[in-house]
């Protein structure tokens, strides 16, 4: 009989983990209190590191981001842009720091190409003309969201229970170790399975801890003593899509001076600032207004742009030596998995901490090695090997398009969600038009989004990015609550339109000046007469106040109506 591990977390490091141990033969059951991606994966700027962001200060941590990189490229290629990456050098910034930065990703095996300021303005004419230089690497953006469900898809695959909406209350210690999990319900699991309230213990050889910055609450459950360096970091989106390179500023420790491409946008971040509290931290409109200008010194047009949401996220870093650590910004990007047994005396439990999402798969592989020592299995890790679900080469998805009325950029769209998977999820009974214009999205995707997640319309945007495009929401929501209807009822289909609508108006408050504003006004009229939601509605345990409007940028643009 195979041996049972509960992995907690459903982040990228915990649908990685369960995706290790089911595919080594472990009896797996994944258990997350949300949504899949609801803690730190999906608040990430999906920067996929090529590890030259830390030579000069974490040649460790840059040496596996290089290395994942690769790995990435060949497991998870539809969950990947290859976008190049430059390091800029502004008029001014050092030219000892460039020189190092160029010798660290020699010494870290990292491919470089140095470019004349010239050169880089002809691949990205919007850089601002004080770029002296810039240094090429192979950094790209990767699609958080695809890359999480692909995991958990390839677990599930190989025999692994994955329960949403299921947050541990408790660890069931006894005889001084981890004997398993208390859960209790939030709400349905992706199956529709359970009710709020319900509990239920799952029962484990090992208990795994991928929860990140939360890992230091969880381990409390057992007696264990684990404090984490937690930092939160604002992360902005504009409306389109100025670049097509990831930029970063060619500085020590900066903040804000990274700006990545994603799909139809492009995302400006973050800061990096010590918070106690995972759950409980300011959001700043002054963090907003620093990721822009500072993103305005590389590319002078970001400042005119209007910016649809910001969004914050913490990082789940540890620090093994915090006694020699003076500044929270120098806290190691590198990894590590806590055996509690060694390090506290609690067996059958460890936590894994650290990391970024660049490296999550050799830290599942990592915990995969450590829980297979103790449980005396012998079963090597193959998730460098083997593809994730929907990764065999997008090219091949072309000769589907016609034969599903899809027509570009709907097609590339939709083949670059779905990979091989195109094909099985397109093949739908009648039309099939397309319900989410912003990102191109259609009814079939959504779906089959609907069929792994059930009524729940947050589930489906992190599946198809529907709703997450210009209007946030405010033209598609109603379309995605008609697709569950049918199956769900009318009362289903408008808590999640609710639900959804929450959760993008969320990240629209710190961005309201301008053209932003006016959107949100159109969005708010739009679905006040036509939804009622201008009534008094719940949603959870607050109403979502439509014109508790922000005051904006300090400087308000030329032209917009303030507030």
């Amino acid at each position: 009989m195979s041996h049972s591990v509960v992995v907690i977390g459903g982040g990228a490091t915990g649908t990685g983990t369960a995706r290790d141990l089911a595919m080594r033969g472990f009896d797996v059951t994944l258990v997350e209190r949300g949504n899949l991606t609801e803690g730190t994966t999906g608040r990430t700027h999906g920067h996929l590191h090529s590890g030259a962001r830390y030579v000069v200060s974490d040649k460790e941590s840059a040496v596996d981001c290089m290395r994942e990189n690769r790995v990435l490229h060949r497991i998870a290629g539809h969950c990947i842009e290859d976008t190049g990456g430059l390091f800029v050098q502004l008029e001014g910034d050092s030219d000892d720091y460039f020189e190092r930065k160029l010798a660290g990703c020699a010494e870290c095996d990292i491919p470089t190409e140095v470019i004349s300021g010239e050169e880089a303005r002809r691949r990205e004419p919007y850089l601002t003309d004080a770029v002296e230089r810039a240094i090429w690497v192979p950094d790209g953006a990767v699609d958080p969201f695809r890359l999480c469900v692909a995991n958990a898809a390839s677990a599930v695959e190989h025999g692994a229970r994955i329960e949403t909406h299921a947050e541990v209350v408790d660890l069931v210690v006894e005889g001084g170790r981890v004997a398993g999990v208390e859960v209790e319900r939030r709400g349905p699991n992706h199956r529709g399975e359970g009710a709020a309230g319900d509990t239920e213990t799952f029962e484990a050889d090992y208990v795994v801890s991928a929860t990140g910055a939360w890992a230091g609450q969880l381990a409390a459950m057992a007696g264990v003593d684990l404090e984490m360096a937690i930092s939160k970091g604002a992360m902005v989106v504009t409306n389109v899509r100025q670049l097509d390179t990831v930029i970063n500023r060619c500085l020590p420790k900066g903040e804000g001076d990274t700006i990545i491409p994603h799909e139809t946008t492009v995302l400006l971040g973050a800061n990096d600032d010590p918070v106690d509290d995972p759950d409980d931290y300011p959001e700043e409109q002054w963090e907003v207004d620093m990721m822009i200008d500072v993103a305005s010194e590389m590319v002078p047009v970001v400042a005119d742009a209007r910016m649809i949401r910001a969004y914050w996220g913490v990082r789940p870093l540890y620090d093994p030596n915090p006694e020699s650590t003076t500044d929270p910004g120098d806290v190691t990007r590198n990894y590590f998995v806590l055996d509690h047994a060694e390090r506290d005396g609690v067996g059958g439990f460890a936590s894994v901490v650290g990391g970024k999402l660049t490296t999550y798969r050799e830290m599942a592989e990592s915990v995969g090695d450590h829980v297979c020592e103790v449980l005396g299995v012998e079963e090597p890790c193959r998730t460098d090997e083997v593809p994730l679900p929907g990764s065999a080469d997008p090219s091949a998805l072309d000769e589907y398009m016609d034969e599903f009325d899809l027509r570009s950029p709907i097609a590339r769209r939709s083949g670059q969600r779905l990979g091989d998977r195109a094909p099985e999820v397109l093949d739908i009974d009648g039309p099939n038009p397309t319900l989410c214009e912003c990102e191109a999205v259609t009814r079939a995707e959504v779906r089959d989004a609907i069929d792994q997640v059930g009524a729940d319309l947050n589930g489906v945007r992190l599946r198809t990015r529907a709703s997450m495009g210009n209007c946030q929401g405010g033209f598609c929501s109603h379309r995605l609550g008609a697709e569950l209807y049918p199956d769900h009822g009318a009362e289903a289909a408008r808590d999640a339109v609710d639900e959804l609508y929450q959760e993008r108006w969320k990240g629209q408050r710190h961005a309201l000046w301008g053209e932003q504003l006016s959107q949100a006004m159109l969005n708010a009229m739009l679905h006040a007469t036509t939804m009622n939601h201008d009534a008094n509605h719940v949603v959870g345990d607050e109403n979502i106040e439509y014109r508790a409007f922000d005051g904006g940028r300090t400087a308000v643009p030329e032209g917009s109506h303030g507030d």
